[in-house]
């Protein structure tokens, strides 16, 4: 008895000062992009969403976590304006439709994102497309009123987005990178404006709290006329929201998710001392051992401990086109258009795969952090390509 209150004792004041230096070691930076108006971390939406009202004075602010048609179906909608800053615009059919009967009807409607799928991006013959090597792309406005007498620049490849095909009979250009590439459009319907926005990145709180961020994002937002309503749309980041459950939030937190895995430790342990000093030795008969499956084993484990997305999603990568490069002789490094015409007559996979693939390892290529959600749909992208190009062990 006298052992087992020491064991506790020891335990107890180790996990109290693990807990104690865990507190107070300084926070690492969280650079996963979310554009949540609840993240205050450097590209989430806090700033933008807590100053509206600088740019539309007095206007009342409403969030909604509904889709496009639930949305603009609602009789107790009111005319204004309706912004979505989102990692992909997915737009149905039926939800472009009714925006662009709220539009017609003398609203403006405001969508800016990394990536554009759905009806609306067929509808506007959008096709967004990246600057390669360039962190400063350079932007400004067409207008003279508002075009600054140098570009806006900016870093971590916030700027290198733009809208490489749109519908040029129907769009107007607002502003442009200094290749000349369009970043910024708009399009007239009825009485309103639908406005497009390549660089969600540069309304995140990361580009805002600088000078030249902020005045550049005002003047974007500006085009918006002023409204009485302005709509903050949730649902299109919805895909990003955490599970709320208490484990989850739990392991949220390194000190307590930490201090749940030496908690387990010590009482695995406690048990396994107590059962040897209650159960006689029972002679251990070692299986032979697989040193291959051992050693996957161990790496696994190893970067799964670390979560290391970033690294992984590198490594993945490569290991990717050493193998495009010895089985079907492709030059890879530069994942462009012409790279897309051999890729896909070469490996004989579909050209949508092919373009969703090197898409996304050309976002993933421009990341500072990869989520687990990023990490899980490259491989899931690359397993497709395995399956339909027929070149698993090859």
């Amino acid at each position: 008895m006298k052992g087992y209150k020491l064991y506790l004792f020891c335990a107890s004041l180790f996990l109290t000062v693990y807990l104690l230096a865990e507190y107070n070691r300084p926070k690492n930076i969280d650079w996963t992009t979310t554009f949540k108006y609840t993240d205050n971390n450097p590209f989430g939406t806090y700033v933008l969403y807590n100053r509206l009202n600088d740019i539309f004075p007095a206007a009342i602010i409403a969030k909604t976590n509904k889709s496009a048609y639930e949305v603009f179906t609602d009789s107790s909608l009111k005319p204004g304006n309706y912004i979505i800053i989102a990692e992909t615009a997915n737009i149905g059919k039926a939800d472009f439709k009714k925006m662009i009967t709220y539009i017609a009807a003398g609203n403006s409607i405001f969508i800016s994102a990394l990536n554009w799928d759905g009806f609306l991006a067929d509808s506007l013959k959008i096709k967004n497309g990246i600057e390669f090597n360039k962190e400063k792309t350079g932007v400004n406005f067409t207008n003279k009123l508002l075009k600054h007498p140098k570009a806006y620049k900016f870093d971590k490849f916030t700027s290198n987005q733009y809208f490489d095909k749109f519908d040029t009979r129907k769009a107007t250009v607002i502003s442009q990178n200094q290749f000349g590439h369009s970043n910024y459009l708009s399009f007239k319907f009825g009485k309103g404006n639908l406005y497009v926005f390549a660089n969600p990145q540069l309304l995140t709180n990361y580009t805002l709290l600088k000078p030249k961020g902020a005045d550049y994002a005002a003047k974007v937002l500006s085009y918006m006329p002023v409204a009485k309503y302005v709509y903050w749309d949730q649902y299109q980041n919805s895909g990003n929201e955490e599970d709320a459950s208490s484990m989850r939030v739990f392991f949220k937190y390194p000190a307590l998710k930490w201090a749940f895995y030496i908690s387990v430790i010590s009482l695995l342990l406690f048990v396994i001392y107590e059962v040897k000093r209650r159960q006689r030795i029972i002679p251990v008969i070692e299986p032979l051992k697989n040193s291959t499956v051992e050693f996957v084993s161990v790496v696994g484990n190893v970067y799964y401990e670390q979560r290391d997305n970033t690294n992984i999603a590198s490594k993945k990568i490569v290991y990717f086109a050493e193998h495009l490069r010895s089985v079907f002789g492709l030059k890879t490094g530069i994942y462009n258009k012409e790279f897309l015409v051999g890729f896909t007559n070469k490996t004989g996979i579909d050209e949508s795969l092919a373009k969703e693939l090197l898409n996304h390892i050309n976002y993933l290529g421009h990341q500072t952090a990869v989520t687990d959600d990023e990490l899980i749909i490259l491989n899931q992208l690359i397993e497709k390509f395995y399956i339909q190009s027929g070149s698993y062990g090859k």
